[in-house]
């Protein structure tokens, strides 16, 4: 038997069947792992600078869209109120929260959705006689004006207002005059100034005006506890209190209990404060805008009737009213790399108004916004009482 001898043709077919060496094996398996290793890093700096960017974007639009109500209810400050009293349309607090935010506050007072200009004819105790007619020309049913918050506006003595609300409303057919009972009012949101029934004699109230009434509170919550803010009454779950650090709350008048409602506007606001622009030393120039002055500014009751108008005619030349509202990003960001340079305070709180800057960089990421907002009521003139012209 012949044996077969392997030729260099075999032996070159041979060799080339064989499979990947170990070395070759390895280093393929090296240069896939570091191509999956590049991608799988690239995905996780993506992700990251998504996160980061949906977390600024959330932010920008909590700033705006609460920039949004304050800057258009500080515009209608006193809007359906009679020029006389506008030294209540608005209150400031300076440092309503604890530190280092210490947030300001603003009360605004005004009759901001349903003008209404009725004349009382008589007042007994808490029956008030208005003018039949007038009820007529407005548009509202006998059933809409009961709870709702109202203003007295004596015009035959000056200086005597009155805050009601209407428990129950008589309308009968014909001529006769409606009757309002109309108790002292109940709502546990005081009015700027503290404005009340100035206990002036019934027949003051004869030919005054009556308005409907609403009082709005804008104030921030920076810890989420609601002994920070004793003046509010608040509880957690309750009346829309929700107990959540950085919520911004509009505060007002439940129209149906009477009672305050504390509704969250904006989630992730940081820092909010006010300054007052007018000519405070009145000498025909417009100022700088200041702080509000708690101990010089704000209206107590109790203050003698000098010190009273003296605050009152102060308020009365504020024109404008300068507004920062601060975001911070629920987290910190994840895709920073490096130290930020300590001259700007992307990652820390800025100085805003009378609130100090932060001294420590924290990674959550800052959207200030700002505006000057006009009173129109006390710049223009402009009283929305109901009056057709």
């Amino acid at each position: 038997m012949k044996n077969k001898i392997s030729t260099p043709k075999c032996q070159s077919l041979i060799y080339s069947r064989r499979g990947f060496t170990l070395i070759e094996v390895l280093i393929g398996a090296t240069i896939m792992l570091l191509v999956v290793l590049a991608t799988l890093s690239l995905y996780v700096q993506s992700n990251k600078l998504s996160v980061d960017q949906m977390q600024f974007t959330s932010i920008q639009h909590e700033v705006r869209s609460a920039m949004f109500f304050l800057s258009r209810d500080v515009r209608s400050a006193g809007v359906g109120l009679l020029p006389e009293i506008s030294g209540y349309f608005l209150e400031g607090i300076d440092g309503f929260g604890p530190s280092p935010e210490s947030p300001d506050s603003l009360k605004i007072m005004g009759n901001f959705d349903d003008p209404l200009n009725l004349t009382i004819q008589h007042q007994g105790g808490v029956q008030f006689k208005v003018d039949f007619f007038e009820l007529n020309n407005n548009p509202y049913q006998e059933a809409y004006y009961e709870d709702r918050e109202v203003l007295i506006i004596s015009t035959t003595c000056p200086g005597c207002f009155a805050f009601r609300y209407i428990s129950s409303v008589a309308w009968p057919m014909g001529v006769a005059p409606g009757t309002f009972t109309m108790p002292p009012g109940r709502s546990e949101l005081n009015p700027p100034g503290g404005l009340t029934d100035t206990g002036c004699p019934s027949n003051c109230w004869d030919d005054a005006i009556c308005t409907f009434i609403q009082i709005k509170q804008y104030w921030l919550d920076t810890t989420g506890n609601p002994g920070d803010y004793p003046s509010l009454n608040l509880t957690i779950k309750q009346d829309g209190y929700l107990g959540l650090p950085y919520t911004l709350y509009l505060t007002g008048i439940d129209a149906v209990t009477g009672g305050t409602m504390h509704m969250p506007i904006a989630l992730n606001v940081e820092n909010l404060q006010f300054q007052y622009i007018g000519d405070f030393d009145n000498d025909g120039l417009t100022d700088s805008s200041i702080d509000w002055d708690n101990s010089n500014w704000t209206i107590n009751p109790m203050d003698d009737v000098a010190t009273k108008q003296a605050k009152i005619d102060l308020i009365r030349r504020i024109r404008m009213v300068r507004i920062w509202v601060l975001g911070r990003t629920e987290r910190p960001y994840v895709g920073v790399s490096g130290t930020p340079s300590p001259g700007i305070s992307v990652y820390r709180r800025p100085a805003v108004a009378n609130s100090p800057m932060s001294s420590e960089d924290d990674l959550h990421r800052r959207f200030l916004l700002e505006t000057t907002a006009n009173i129109r009521n006390l710049s223009l003139v402009i009283y929305n009482t109901g009056d057709v012209y």
